[in-house]
């Protein structure tokens, strides 16, 4: 339940919506959080950290941590794999190290996010700060909702612009809560981060590079910096989205607003979805469906067909264009309808391990793949983003034909993980990179994060070289 005290902050057109961020990020108080909200957060850190030990040994990752490791700074922050580098680029590191996967959360509405992408940037900030457990609780609660709002108010991908367009704005509000910067100095960060770095949808366009996982933490490193520099004094483009060359004009295509934050419908860290396999939430239903109907068919050599009926977003995010039959990245298989719905019947699982490259080109599965057709659905369109709908139909080689739909997968909202649950994900992707009794404690520690005085003093036990 809502604590009472708890206010909204809304947003007119009398006031720049970078200043209402300000205002919502600076206002937030950790009293008037509802408790739900305190768990739901200790919830998403806790699922992006395994996401991030999970990826630790992955190309991009290791990639970007070589940088980290050529970039000294006093002070500093850490990566997960124990550098100490710029805080930045600690954001950056750890940023991809969260999204490489395509495991961790995410929010659907008109446009879909990732909102864990910014832990990456509110736990640089709360280390350099010397932040406590419900400071950094605070800022990236008001990160996921600055966030979130905006994909609820505008989808930019039409557009040709990427979803992290969006995060320059949340990571700067809450780098820059935790930095304890003013609300002025928060709008002129905002204008830092987001002026000079919108991302273009090319990164999830065609055959996806390794930049598709990575294409947010930069967006989290900028956010970091821009509120460094709006710390000593920096300033930024304004206004930022009104102007005439602004964000509404330039990426939206149009004026919109934005929904109050904090307001009578909840804050959005507790309307944001987990996944249980490492695919594009949109195909997360079509993956059960493929498992539930597996068993009645006992193997996938009875597939003489497979369709796939859906929304138009999942059809135009990961069902269309030749790539999906065809991948030959990690990136664009797990960004593939047809791939994972067909990994799904073969091999009875969907993890890491179904996208590695000796998977993806494997002619047997290729084959299952084609045969693979993905069907816009209007009934299926018109419940989206509230379901995110698959129905999965198999025509067998003995003329049979079963069907199985999936309206809220695993991880919905409205079938949510327990904390079991979360904790088994969590363990099976951090267990092969840290010992047992070193993850036991960092959990606990987890759990109690309102409780932690110096978020810096956790850090150590968050990373790979930590000492126990």
């Amino acid at each position: 339940m809502d604590h009472p005290k708890r206010t909204a902050i809304p947003h007119n057109s009398t006031t720049p919506l970078a200043r209402t961020f300000a205002t919502f990020a600076r206002r937030l108080d950790f009293k008037d959080l509802p408790s739900s909200a305190i768990h739901a957060t200790k919830r998403h850190l806790i699922d992006a950290l395994g996401c991030a030990y999970g990826a630790l040994d992955d190309d991009a990752p290791v990639i970007s941590e070589r940088l980290a490791r050529r970039v000294r700074s006093e002070p500093g922050a850490h990566t997960l794999y124990g550098s100490h580098t710029s805080p930045d680029i600690a954001a950056f590191v750890n940023g991809v190290l969260i999204r490489y996967l395509d495991y961790n959360d995410t929010y659907l509405s008109l446009e879909p996010a990732h909102p864990s992408d910014n832990i990456a940037a509110t736990l640089a900030a709360a280390e350099l700060a010397h932040a406590t457990g419900p400071e950094f609780i605070t800022a990236t609660i008001a990160a996921y909702e600055i966030q979130c709002r905006l994909a609820d108010a505008a989808s930019i991908r039409a557009q040709g612009w990427d979803h992290v367009c969006y995060g320059a704005f949340s990571t700067a509000c809450g780098a820059g809560r935790l930095l304890g910067l003013t609300e002025e100095q928060l709008v002129h960060a905002q204008a830092i981060s987001a002026g000079p770095h919108m991302a273009m949808r090319q990164t999830r366009s065609g055959e996806l590079s390794m930049w598709k996982g990575t294409a947010f933490a930069n967006t989290a490193r900028n956010g970091v910096m821009a509120t460094l520099l709006a710390a000593d004094g920096m300033t930024g483009p304004a206004p930022l989205f009104e102007g005439e060359f602004g964000f509404f004009a330039q990426v939206a295509g149009r004026p919109f607003a934005v929904a109050p934050l904090g307001g009578p419908d909840g804050l959005a860290v507790e309307r944001t979805l987990h996944k249980y396999w490492p695919a594009e939430y949109h195909a997360q239903s079509a993956i059960e469906a493929a498992l539930t109907l597996r068993d009645d068919l006992g193997s996938h050599a009875a597939i003489d067909r497979i369709r796939i009926d859906s929304s138009d977003a999942a059809v135009d995010i990961i069902g269309s264009g030749e790539e999906r039959w065809r991948p030959s990245t990690r990136e664009t298989a797990d960004h593939s309808l047809p791939y994972c719905t067909a990994i799904a019947f073969i091999d009875g699982e969907v993890g890491p391990a179904q996208f590695v490259d000796a998977r993806i080109s494997d002619p047997l599965v290729l084959d299952v793949v084609s045969r693979v057709d993905v069907r816009r659905n209007d009934a299926l369109t018109a419940r989206y983003p509230e379901s995110t709908s698959n129905r999965v139909t198999v025509m067998t080689t003995d003329g049979r034909e079963i069907s199985h739909q999936v309206d809220y997968p695993k991880g919905h909202v409205r079938n949510p993980l327990s904390d079991e649950e979360l904790l088994s994900k969590f363990y099976r992707q951090a267990e092969p990179q840290i010992p047992r009794q070193r993850l036991d404690k960092l959990v606990d520690s987890l759990w109690q994060l309102d409780a932690v005085e110096d978020m810096s003093q956790l850090l150590p036990a968050m990373i790979r070289l930590g000492s126990e």
